[in-house]
C-alpha cells in the first residue's frame, strides 16, 4: 500500500545540474531509510545515495561531492541533488524505501531516466 512517486528526471548537458524528487504515499514506518539507485544499461542496480531517519548518509564513491541527497520527514520526500552531471552519470534512477517496522519492508519507484549529454 505504499506507493513511490519519483520526478525530477530528464535530459541535462554535462556540468548541469537536475534535482530528483521522490514522495511516498502510504504507510511507512518512523525508522527508515530513503534514497536513490541507479541502473545503467549492461550493468547492476547500484546505490547512490540513502538517508536513514536518523541522519546517517550514505554515498557511491563516484557521486561524493557532487550529489546530495536531503529529506523531508514530515512529508515521507526524499530528494537527490545532482550537480557536476558527468555522461556516466546516465541512468535510470530508482527510488527506494526501507521500513523497518515489526518486518523491514522495502519499496522501489518506478525509475526516472536521466541523460546527461557530452
Amino acid at each position: 500500500q505504499v506507493q513511490l512517486v519519483e520526478s525530477g528526471g530528464g535530459l541535462v548537458q554535462a556540468g548541469g545540474s537536475l534535482k530528483l524528487s521522490c514522495a511516498a504515499s502510504g504507510s511507512i514506518f518512523s525508522i527508515n531509510i530513503m534514497g536513490w539507485y541507479r541502473q545503467a544499461p549492461g550493468t547492476q542496480r547500484e546505490l547512490v545515495a540513502v538517508k536513514a531517519s536518523g541522519g546517517m548518509t550514505n554515498y557511491a564513491d563516484s557521486v561524493k561531492g557532487r550529489f546530495t541527497i536531503s529529506r523531508d520527514n514530515a512529508k515521507n520526500t526524499v530528494y537527490l541533488q545532482m550537480n557536476s552531471l558527468k555522461p556516466e552519470d546516465t541512468s535510470v534512477y530508482y527510488c527506494n524505501v526501507k521500513s523497518f517496522g515489526p518486518v523491514m519492508r522495502e519499496y522501489w519507484g518506478q525509475g526516472t531516466q536521466v541523460t546527461v549529454s557530452s
